[in-house]
């Protein structure tokens, strides 16, 4: 039984809801959003960052952070 309840836990995946303001350069943007990122809330801010810097923005501030 052990085993099996091991194995559900390593199954599910935290998601992290975060709350954030990211800008662009050259010309300057400014962006203000909510997204989900598939990682936990103690390491969400790296995720973000590099979801965010697919798109070519930088992350300016975590707002807020709630585990979904």
């Amino acid at each position: 039984m052990a085993l099996g309840l091991a194995l559900a836990a390593t199954g599910a995946q935290a998601a992290c809801q975060i709350e954030y303001k990211a800008k662009r350069d050259k010309p300057l943007e400014l962006y203000y959003d909510v997204t989900t990122v598939n990682a936990p809330c103690s390491s969400a801010d790296a995720a973000l960052r590099a979801q965010l810097a697919r798109k070519g923005l930088t992350l300016l501030k975590v707002m807020s952070k709630k585990e979904k």
